[in-house]
């Protein structure tokens, strides 16, 4: 098992200076990776779209808040760091034209000598979408099954050809390639079905956000959700054991004499002891 820390590139946190002592303190500590999230634009309104992973449907922090480009902030932890991997968590595919977003990909994976992960997700901002040009939100799912696939053979093929329904590449060269075989490992963010098929035919790793309400995803059901995937991948004609399985989630130790607000000690914010039970229980 692996740990990995999220950075704070999104808020008053999102500074320079601050996003790489943290990470250059993971790295430190013997963190697995790192990873970057993804905005590029916020409404100045109302938005009539739902965030999924709070209670109140807003996004944390507010429209008006600091959000660094996150495969910028890649490159530049690409620099500052030697062994921790770097990832996002997620990247919205459907917002950038992946022939340019695979060649930026492969080339961090260049300068950092093979440490990129690309977490993929559909995205869930329809006024975001519109400010982009991204293509329709409501066709945001086959989109990003698409442009995952031709970002693959971007990086394992040569010369590349593809023909999709939304882009067409014909017989071009793209190089680098990743310093890692097979291409950059892709984890597929979401925990809804469509995430679950996604993962079993496009994903190197499942990776959801659970214990932030209203999407929990408690132990019994996160189990649930991998003996799905298991069975899709088999269909897919994969081995369910070449897929990886992660889990995002809120963290916080406590000392002894601390006690949880409200009562109900949510799970991964208690004691360091209180805190390991809850990993295992979700490894189990």
């Amino acid at each position: 098992m692996e740990f990995g820390v999220s950075l704070p590139s999104r808020g008053p946190l999102a500074r320079p200076d601050i996003v790489l002592k943290i990470a250059a303190k993971a790295e430190a500590l013997r963190y697995a990776s790192v990873f970057v999230s993804d905005h590029i634009v916020l409404p100045t309104s109302s938005a009539r779209s739902v965030y999924p992973y709070s209670p109140t449907g807003q996004l944390p922090g507010g429209a008006n808040q600091d959000y660094l480009e996150p495969l910028s902030l890649l490159a530049h932890l690409a620099q500052a760091t030697t062994k921790v991997r770097l990832g996002t968590s997620v990247l919205v595919v459907p917002y950038r034209n992946p022939v340019t977003t695979a060649k930026t990909l492969a080339t961090i994976d260049v300068l950092s000598r093979g440490r990129v992960i690309l977490g993929a997700g559909v995205g869930w901002l329809r006024e975001e979408f519109e400010a982009v040009s991204a293509p329709p939100f409501a066709e945001r799912g086959r989109v990003t099954d698409e442009y995952l696939s031709l970002m693959r053979a971007m990086w394992t093929k040569d010369p590349v050809s593809f023909a999709g329904r939304f882009y067409t590449v014909r017989d071009v060269h793209a190089l680098p390639k990743p310093v890692q075989r097979g291409g950059i490992p892709i984890w597929i963010g979401g925990h809804t079905d469509s995430a679950l098929k996604r993962t079993a035919v496009l994903g190197d790793a499942w990776h959801p956000i659970g214990q932030r309400p209203p999407a929990m995803l408690l132990p019994d059901e996160y189990a649930a959700k991998v003996k799905q995937l298991q069975s899709y991948a088999h269909q897919a004609g994969r081995d369910p054991r070449t897929i990886a399985l992660t889990f995002r989630t809120p963290m916080e130790v406590r000392g002894a004499r601390e006690k949880s607000p409200g009562g109900d000690r949510p799970l991964f914010q208690g004691t360091a002891a209180e805190v390991i039970d809850d990993v295992r229980r979700y490894q189990a």
